[in-house]
């Protein structure tokens, strides 16, 4: 239940609870540590300055005692009144006199004088010179008169040393009623637990204050944060929207220009072409009128030489202009047409490999295709001197890839001017406009390598 409800916090919530609990369990851990110390000290003030004012009237009583030898009557008669007729039975309610073998030597009960215990710890370290005091629950052999009379006494052993010197003869043994030293210690601990709740609290309150405020500018800033990153997300939304629209322009721009190529190519055959072919029948009536006059021969020969000459390239330049129908076709099977053709125009053959490639394509990439490759094969022919030239086409996500290497001469792009310069300039722009990538390279050892990718999401509008 809590793990959901910490889940739901934000980050501050979180830091601030986890503070609290830091913060109280160290409050704790420190109020039971000064609980502690606070009863030990009292304890041991108390029993010092007890055993101070008991050993003024005890110690001068013990100055002859020899190891357990019974103290006198005088002394146990001075003794007996210590309880009685002096200030001492105000604090003090029973003490003992103990000899080092663990003897009593003094005690209100007349029948635990002259009986020896085992010496525990206490006693032991108290021979030492050791001031020790403790709440006792007057389990020892010793207590069975104490255990009739109370539930718990302080017990404090004190050591009585030789006059001018160090030697310990004996050890007083002081009872004192537990009920006011326990309320004092209650009393200061009840303080100290005040103490450390009012600063524990002050500090959370201090912590939450700097949180909050730390906070309030985190929360400023994520705000305008996601602001900028909303307005950015919008430009990019635009910025994507305009290069389809982009792509889109180029794909029918590629379509449009196929289609101007064709009708140029078409006007060029049934336009100049046709209009040179007339001139040549026409030069034909005109060369059987003449005769056989040798001048009029020479120049009609020399006109119709030149006919034929315009009438050829307008004819090649309009098969040029214009590429077959691909509307229907596949890229693979657009590949394969401008292999065909390319082979039977110049004799040469072309290795053909290719992978899994969409059967569908649209128009303005199958047209790239053809361009591209068509560029390519004739620019590796011309300048290649005869070497072998393959073509590879594979596609991989949303890309098609289309290569063309052959192991020519190789040649550096950077360097090629003329007709060369342009068809690459051609190849790179026609690629570039649909969105994708045209790379030339140098082969290893020897030739040259031409790398497209294009995409095959390129808008599939087309022109009429």
């Amino acid at each position: 239940m809590g793990i959901p409800v910490f889940k739901r916090l934000n980050l501050s919530g979180q830091f601030l609870l986890f503070s609290l609990m830091i913060l109280v369990a160290g409050m704790i851990s420190i109020g039971l540590w000064i609980q502690r110390e606070i009863k030990e000290a009292v304890f041991h003030r108390t029993a010092e300055v007890t055993a101070l004012y008991v050993n003024s009237f005890v110690s001068p009583q013990l100055q002859s005692v020899n190891g357990n030898s019974p103290l006198s009557s005088t002394d146990v008669a001075a003794f007996d009144l210590l309880l009685t007729e002096t200030v001492l039975g105000s604090d003090i309610v029973t003490f003992k006199i103990w000899a080092a073998d663990g003897t009593v030597l003094y005690s209100p009960n007349d029948d635990l004088i002259g009986r020896t215990f085992d010496p525990h710890s206490e006693l032991a370290r108290a021979f030492e010179g050791d001031i020790v005091a403790e709440l006792s629950g007057l389990s020892k052999p010793d207590n069975v008169y104490e255990r009739q009379l109370w539930d718990s006494l302080i017990e404090t052993y004190a050591p009585v040393r030789l006059e001018g010197g160090q030697q310990v003869v004996a050890v007083a043994e002081f009872y004192q009623n537990p009920d006011h030293l326990l309320g004092e210690i209650r009393r200061a601990q009840v303080r100290s637990w005040l103490f450390m709740g009012a600063a524990t609290l002050v500090m959370y309150l201090l912590l939450v204050g700097i949180v909050r405020s730390v906070s309030n500018v985190i929360e400023s800033q994520r705000s305008e944060l996601e602001g900028n990153v909303s307005r950015l997300s919008d430009l990019l939304a635009q910025n994507r929207t305009l290069r389809d629209r982009m792509q889109a322009a180029a794909g029918r721009t590629t379509a449009l220009n196929e289609r101007y190529l064709h009708r140029i190519s078409a006007d060029l055959h049934d336009g100049p072409a046709q209009n040179v072919s007339l001139a040549l029948l026409r030069l034909e009536d005109l060369d059987h009128k003449a005769g056989s006059q040798p001048k009029d021969a020479g120049d009609l020969n020399t006109v119709r030489s030149s006919l034929d000459s315009a009438l050829s390239d307008l004819r090649s330049i309009a098969r040029g202009l214009r590429i077959p129908e691909i509307q229907d076709l596949s890229p693979t099977d657009t590949a394969r047409r401008v292999l065909k053709d390319f082979e039977l125009a110049t004799g040469r053959q072309v290795e053909f490999q290719h992978g899994e490639v969409p059967a569908a394509a649209p128009l303005p990439l199958k047209i790239t295709i053809y361009r591209v490759l068509q560029e390519a094969l004739a620019n590796g022919f011309r300048h290649a001197n005869g070497a072998s030239q393959m073509v590879t086409m594979t596609s991989s996500g949303n890309d098609l890839f289309l290569e063309v290497v052959d192991d020519g001469a190789g040649f550096d792009p950077q360097a090629v001017s003329g007709d060369g310069a342009l068809g690459l300039i051609g190849m790179r722009e026609r690629v570039e406009m649909l969105g994708g990538r045209f790379e030339v390279a140098n082969r290893t050892p020897s030739g040259t390598r031409i790398l497209v990718c294009l995409p095959l999401t390129v808008e599939r509008d087309e022109i009429d």
